[in-house]
């Protein structure tokens, strides 16, 4: 499976601020706001894992993550921390599971924790200053979308000068058994 592009999380974007504007105007309706937008992290954050996840080359230990995120989120739940720390156990989880799943580097995990860093601040700032859910979500997401061009691995690809020398050194090898053969079955 291709990684994800940077179009597809634009979509998962829109899906998510879309979606997560509508429900909680209906839901505030009907329930708290503050649990409301609890319940919106937890299924939003939930709802982009399973993305993730679906997206992922790796195969191992989907059933894991999920159980781990749903235990995470019930926990988070019952605890009921303030929201600021709330929002911080979910989306640590999201960096988690990125990085785990789409990196092989140090490097790669620490530059997408900073991008997530400045999703969270960019989300937060869009809140503040627009009292808008659906801003909020979008610029979170927005951001999020830019986590494609984080490389997988920081490792130095090996040029053609190095596969040329590579494959000297196999060919000076082979020689060097052959002639340890001919050596080996001409003594009797």
């Amino acid at each position: 499976m291709k990684r994800p592009t940077f179009f597809e999380g634009v979509a998962v974007a829109v899906a998510a601020s879309v979606s997560g504007a509508a429900l909680f105007a209906v839901l505030t309706a009907a329930f708290a706001g503050g649990a409301v937008l609890r319940l919106l992290i937890a299924g939003i954050g939930l709802a982009y894992v399973l993305y993730l996840l679906a997206r992922s080359r790796e195969r191992v230990g989907r059933v894991t993550v999920v159980t781990a995120y749903l235990a995470l989120a019930a926990a988070t739940w019952f605890v009921a921390p303030p929201l600021p720390l709330y929002v911080v156990a979910h989306i640590g989880m999201i960096w988690l599971i990125r990085s785990l799943y789409f990196y092989s580097s140090a490097l790669s995990a620490l530059a997408d924790l900073g991008l997530t860093g400045l999703s969270l601040a960019a989300a937060v700032w869009a809140g503040i200053h627009s009292h808008s859910v659906f801003l909020a979500i979008w610029c979170f997401f927005l951001v999020q979308a830019l986590f494609v061009v984080i490389p997988a691995s920081w490792r130095r690809s090996r040029d053609k000068a190095s596969i040329a020398d590579d494959a000297d050194r196999f060919e000076c090898a082979h020689r060097v058994a052959q002639a340890a053969l001919r050596r080996l079955s001409s003594v009797r």
